[in-house]
């Protein structure tokens, strides 16, 4: 059997994760304490007790994600003896991507945090609010054809890409407002669903040069070790282990496509996986990895219990 842990991305918080971890293990709780150490304020309570729109904001969100992932990371090691080498890929959605460098421990925790919170804020200002728009593309006729032809029309009247090649069936389009409205009728004409998505700002798309600037200048002064397990990097959709390469791609990834079903394609097929696990906040990745690699066994681990019963199969 080959193990690849999987670490979400914005959109999976919710008000109380990573409560029933803190509860149970002083591991998760180290964890909690240490992010809300480097970044100055009180993240972990925030992820308690909300209040939700304050949690959503991408500058919370982002580290709040990462800080749930790493705890229950954390608690596998000392609570059940498990460590992160036991899996033969490592890969996260978008801000997951830095979860699962730092589980990986090519980046230090405190790194991780101020990282995912500069990269909040910078995505944040890249954009006014209301200048950009994403979209979800779903239904049976959506593939990347389809959407690579929406945006296509959609570029006619300003920025419009494909952001997220989730899997057949979701994939997400951001760019200009008009753009992705234009590429929204168009998709609806090709067959698809379209669902405008309440986010903050346009991410993964070239809108976003302003925030891959900022995040160069922060990566180039943070210290990147060889990850223990290569890193499914989203820009490449390949195992990534070379430190100078991660750096470069963090930067491209704010711009890029996040490459997230051919990633997985690519671990159930070369990469040989045969069980993914989505650590974390949130089960949207193992739902994913279901329809993508429906012979894999995959399963989310958002609680102690759920923890317990993963070591214990292993």
């Amino acid at each position: 059997m080959t193990l690849a842990l999987l670490f979400p991305g914005q959109g999976s918080q919710s008000v109380g994760m990573g409560a029933a971890l803190a509860d149970a293990f002083s591991s998760a709780r180290e964890v909690f304490a240490e992010v809300d150490e480097a970044l100055g304020q009180h993240l972990s309570q925030m992820m308690r007790d909300g209040p939700e729109d304050q949690l959503t904001l991408t500058e919370n969100a982002q580290p709040a994600l990462m800080a749930v992932s790493l705890a229950a990371i954390r608690a596998l090691k000392v609570e059940f003896g498990v460590d992160v080498t036991r899996a033969g890929f490592v890969a996260g959605h978008s801000l997951g991507e830095y979860s699962a460098l730092c589980a990986v421990r090519a980046l230090s925790l405190s790194d991780t945090a101020r990282l995912l919170k500069l990269r909040g804020q910078a995505m944040q200002r890249a954009v006014p609010v209301g200048r950009g728009a994403m979209a979800s593309l779903i239904g049976p006729k959506t593939d990347l054809a389809l959407a690579e032809e929406a945006a296509r029309v959609g570029s006619e009247v300003g920025v419009c890409v494909v952001a997220n090649d989730n899997n057949a069936g979701n994939i997400v389009i951001s760019g200009e407002k008009a753009a992705v409205d234009r590429a929204i009728e168009k998709a609806k004409e090709l067959g698809a669903r379209a669902i405008p998505l309440n986010v903050s700002a346009p991410f993964h798309c070239p809108l976003m040069q302003p925030a891959a600037d900022e995040m160069a200048t922060a990566l180039a002064g943070a210290t990147i070790a060889a990850p223990a397990v290569a890193v499914v990097a989203n820009v490449t959709a390949r195992p990534e282990t070379d430190p100078e390469v991660i750096r470069r791609l963090l930067v491209e990834q704010v711009t890029g496509r996040v490459r997230w079903r051919e990633s997985m394609e690519w671990m159930a097929g070369e990469g040989g996986v045969t069980r993914f696990a989505e650590i974390g906040s949130g089960k949207v990745l193992a739902g994913m990895a279901k329809r993508i690699a429906p012979d894999a066994e995959s399963a989310a681990l958002n609680t102690p219990e759920e923890l317990e019963a993963f070591a214990k199969s292993l």
